[in-house]
């Protein structure tokens, strides 16, 4: 008996199998709408308690990682969005975790390497031409940023017009086009300064060291008495500890020594030395994951988070490799974090911690 019940099931199972089969084109357009209402309708600012929460919309390097993009966190202050670096990919990762462009009021650049601006032009694009924003998007930094500012203008400006005349000023304000700069420049013989004062949030800029690019700052954010220090890349410096005395988070660049000293030994056997230059090199102007959880200790701050992770990690596997024994260092929590991560800090009280790539 129980023979034929199995066969007559494996003979059900076939039949709904063919039949979903012969289906697949009409399940696939379903599934495809579905997916597309809850992208067209999704912010999930909208979602957030009040407070202060942290974004990671890029979390790797100038290293080549599929699975990161570049330099690039966002902070939502209340129902306020403000981005923090844009590298390669940023655009598209910050759009994939439910932040709509177009709410971005304002970004901040760290310094002027490459992988920490590489995204601007389409980062503005998408605001504006996904947004509908009717004015630049804002692009405040230290001196300098006039000239990034107008070489992505001009490099976009021929774009602009295509998309105006393919689609029409109601949908493409042709003044929400491309970015205006908001240059900042530290009071002589200062080493800080408030860059924004509004509402209730104040993001302060300060000089950290990332020799020979200069300038080069960090930034601090408050809001509600929460608050999130974010170093941009530096080796560590008694400002910036300074400046993270007591924030709820540190996020901070770090940068494994031996896993570097793997890599330039791997291209020094591969006969390429320019390579392996370049891997000698950038050991000395980032910080290492012990040393960013020594400055977390003595900052006093309640949790850590890695970013701007060089070199790439294939996976979670390598993650205790990639800290040594920072954790060891630091009473907190210490992160390392991965694009999709979302760092809560809600005003009442208390910090969560997920990825809004996995639901």
């Amino acid at each position: 008996m129980r023979k034929w019940i199995a066969i007559g099931l494996g003979v059900l199972l076939v039949a709904l199998a063919t039949g979903a089969y012969m289906r697949r084109d009409q399940i696939a357009l379903q599934l495809l709408r579905r997916a597309a209402d809850a992208n067209m309708s999704r912010s999930e600012i909208a979602t957030l308690p009040d407070g202060l929460h942290a974004a990671f919309c890029g979390t790797g390097s100038p290293m080549a990682d599929r699975r990161r993009a570049g330099p690039c966190l966002a902070v939502v202050a209340g129902k306020r969005l403000f981005v923090f670096d844009s590298g390669s990919g940023a655009s598209e990762t910050i759009g994939q975790m439910g932040l709509p462009p177009g709410e971005i009021e304002q970004l901040f650049l760290t310094h002027f390497h490459s992988d920490h601006i590489d995204d601007l032009g389409a980062l503005a694009l998408q605001r504006w031409a996904g947004g509908g924003a009717t004015t630049p998007l804002k692009v405040a930094g230290p001196p300098g940023v006039e000239r990034v500012v107008a070489g992505f203008n001009e490099a976009y400006a021929l774009d602009a017009t295509y998309r105006i005349g393919h689609h029409g000023a109601a949908v493409v304000p042709p003044s929400g086009a491309g970015l205006v700069a908001a240059p900042f420049a530290f009071p002589e013989g200062g080493d800080r300064l408030v860059v924004l004062d509004d509402g209730g949030v104040r993001i302060t800029a300060f000089v950290v060291d990332h020799g020979p690019v200069k300038p080069a700052v960090g930034y601090r954010i408050d809001y509600k008495n929460r608050s999130v220090v974010v170093s941009g890349d530096t080796v560590p410096t008694p400002v910036l500890e300074r400046e993270a005395k007591g924030v709820d988070l540190l996020i901070m660049e770090a940068l494994s020594k031996p896993l570097v000293a793997e890599l330039e030994a791997a291209a020094a056997r591969a006969k390429r030395p320019g390579v392996a230059q370049i891997m000698e090199d950038i050991q000395n102007y980032h910080t290492t994951p012990s040393d960013a959880a020594d400055t977390a200790k003595r900052a006093g701050v309640r949790a850590l988070a890695l970013t701007h992770l060089v070199p790439p990690l294939p996976s979670a596997v390598f993650d205790g490799l990639f800290l040594g024994d920072a954790a060891s260092r630091f009473e907190g929590p210490v992160w390392v974090m991965r694009d999709g991560d979302l760092v809560s800090l809600p005003a009442d009280g208390g910090m969560a911690r997920r990825n809004l790539f996995r639901r």
